[in-house]
């Protein structure tokens, strides 16, 4: 919801240690990977209540993925680079609900599950957006320097960050934030599903 807003400073921010970045060899893509297995060490920090340290490796992880895309837009973006940008968030984002499930199942399991479900709804929806958008070379102007076309909603990356963030703060609250950011999820994908619906209705040839 709040992506189209915080992209552009991000981006400013984000610039000056890109360029050094590049300017050092370092790709894009090795940074998302370097990203991800950081934001790996967030799951056994969670299962096992380290929260602090599970915090810093959910952040480290969300300053590569800025980084990646501002190094791409130095050297050039690529279509492997667009690929494992997404692939490996979607992951990221379910690890870390499966991370607190895993710290104690009785009580944080089921929420996990629902929040994950959610996470598939709002992701399937995202990428079969994406997929014909594509096929009909549609843009978005909003986000002119995304790899694919990336329809929004209520809950984007900004705001699924903030909920890992305020989990890793409040860890006993997680069923709760789970459940309300699932529901949330739920109202994302509907939007976008009546947006497919009627974005890509046939034409009348007649």
């Amino acid at each position: 919801m709040i992506d189209r807003y915080i992209l552009p400073l991000q981006r400013r921010l984000l610039a000056p240690p890109a360029r050094l970045l590049a300017r050092a060899g370092i790709g894009a893509d090795q940074i998302t990977l370097a990203g991800f297995g950081l934001g790996l060490l967030a799951v056994p920090a969670l299962t096992f209540g380290w929260y602090g340290a599970a915090l810093a490796a959910i952040l480290l992880n969300r300053l590569a993925d800025g980084l990646d895309g501002a190094v791409a837009r130095i050297n050039g973006p690529t279509d492997r680079g667009t690929f494992l940008d997404i692939a490996l968030d979607f992951i990221f984002y379910a690890l870390v609900p499966l991370a607190f499930a895993l710290a104690d199942p009785g009580r944080n399991a089921l929420a996990a599950a629902v929040l994950i479900t959610a996470f598939v709804g709002t992701g399937s929806s995202f990428l079969a957006f994406a997929t014909i958008a594509a096929k009909r070379g549609l843009t978005e102007g909003a986000y002119p320097m995304k790899g694919l076309y990336y329809i929004g909603g209520l809950t984007e990356g900004t705001e699924t960050i903030g909920l890992f963030i305020a989990m890793c703060l409040w860890p006993a609250a997680f069923p709760v934030l789970a459940l309300i950011y699932a529901a949330a999820c739920l109202l994302t994908t509907i939007s976008r599903w009546h947006q497919g619906w009627h974005a890509f209705a046939p034409t009348d040839r007649g």
